[in-house]
């Protein structure tokens, strides 16, 4: 068995974490960490693991997992793993870092979006970005994962295959993308209150958003040169879910067989990427609780561009179901085991 120890057990992905490691027939949780409710019982937090987990929530004494378990993750703020990381833990626990610390190769271009100094700038050539999807083999042999950012992820794999074919003009991507309120956390803050969200849509961190050079560097790494694009974010009422729109100038007249075929190149070997049938619109509610990214496309001839869309589930394959992907790889066991969730629905 694994022996998995998670750090931040107790926010909304560390807690889909636990939800889906409890189902992983490959996986023992030693160590529930939460800082903000040490030996509290951890059901008494989220009561839906009532009988299901008896253990009480430990602190974030990274040294002292790294002792007991084979694979940790660090659902943590900004900061918190690079401000712990070190050799000794490297040396004895695989690490899954569900922030943002070892995502982007530019430490000067992280701290200039997040506004935090980097603690541990020498271990971010070493991390793996773990888009499995992409990386896969680069996964296999790692130690400390980036998993990747809810937005990016999903703003990536609807663009990916007419990046990667040379056929859209990058400079012309814009990303539309909107987001259910537990991307923001379980910390409170007035603007996730109930009247603020409901009834509402709101864009925020227009321009400015911090997911904003993740998607631009895995999108030039797919390109080949330098991207640069407009991505805003939008707030919706609804818990789980994220949807993306996108759009960019063709280089050249294409057919929408055309489109498909790359996108079927792409994603054919692909489990967790589901190309829609053409008309069919990716939709938050056919995703939610699951692993899956619907993904699909329109072109419009009129304009000559093309309009790329993706659905998923930001707590599932945006953040905790894409950890444990990648753990599965990390330990040479099949991608999807513990991951085969049918989407709920209603």
């Amino acid at each position: 068995m694994i022996k998995a120890g998670i750090i931040g057990a107790t926010g909304y992905a560390g807690a889909e974490l636990v939800r889906l490691l409890l189902a992983h027939k490959e996986v023992e949780i030693v160590w529930y960490g939460s800082r903000s409710y040490i030996d509290q019982k951890y059901a008494s937090v989220y009561q839906n693991m009532f009988q299901l987990v008896e253990d009480r929530c430990l602190d974030d004494n990274l040294e002292e997992l790294a002792k007991q378990a084979d694979v940790i993750f660090t659902a943590t703020p900004q900061g918190y793993c690079a401000s712990v990381m070190s050799e000794e833990i490297l040396s004895k626990a695989k690490v899954i870092d569900l922030s943002a610390d070892f995502r982007i190769k530019d430490v000067s271009v992280y701290e200039a979006w997040y506004g935090i100094e980097h603690k541990s700038p020498q271990y971010i050539s070493e991390a793996v970005y773990g888009l499995c999807e992409i990386n896969r083999e680069k996964i296999k042999e790692a130690r400390l994962i980036a998993n990747p950012g809810c937005y990016p992820t999903c703003s990536f794999l609807s663009i990916y295959p007419l990046v990667k074919e040379g056929i859209i003009d990058p400079s012309t991507i814009i990303i539309d993308a909107k987001s259910g309120t537990s991307g923001a956390g379980r910390g409170a803050k007035t603007d996730n209150l109930y009247c603020e969200v409901n009834e509402n849509i709101k864009a925020y961190g227009v321009a400015v958003h911090r997911h904003t050079p993740e998607i631009e560097e895995q999108l030039s790494y797919a390109a080949g040169e330098p991207v640069i694009i407009n991505f805003t974010p939008h707030l919706i009422p609804m818990n789980r879910g994220i949807l993306v729109t996108a759009y960019a100038s063709l280089k050249k007249k294409l057919s929408t067989e055309e489109l498909r075929e790359m996108y079927q190149k792409a994603y054919q070997e692909e489990y967790f990427v589901r190309v829609l049938e053409e008309g069919m619109v990716p939709q938050t509610k056919w995703v939610e609780g699951s692993n899956f990214v619907d993904v699909n496309f329109k072109l419009d001839e009129r304009t000559n561009r093309v309009i790329m869309m993706g659905a998923m589930d930001n707590l599932v394959k945006g953040a905790a179901g894409q950890a444990v992907q990648n753990m599965n790889l990390m330990f040479g066991l099949k991608e999807q085991e513990g991951l085969q969730l049918v989407p709920m629905f209603p």
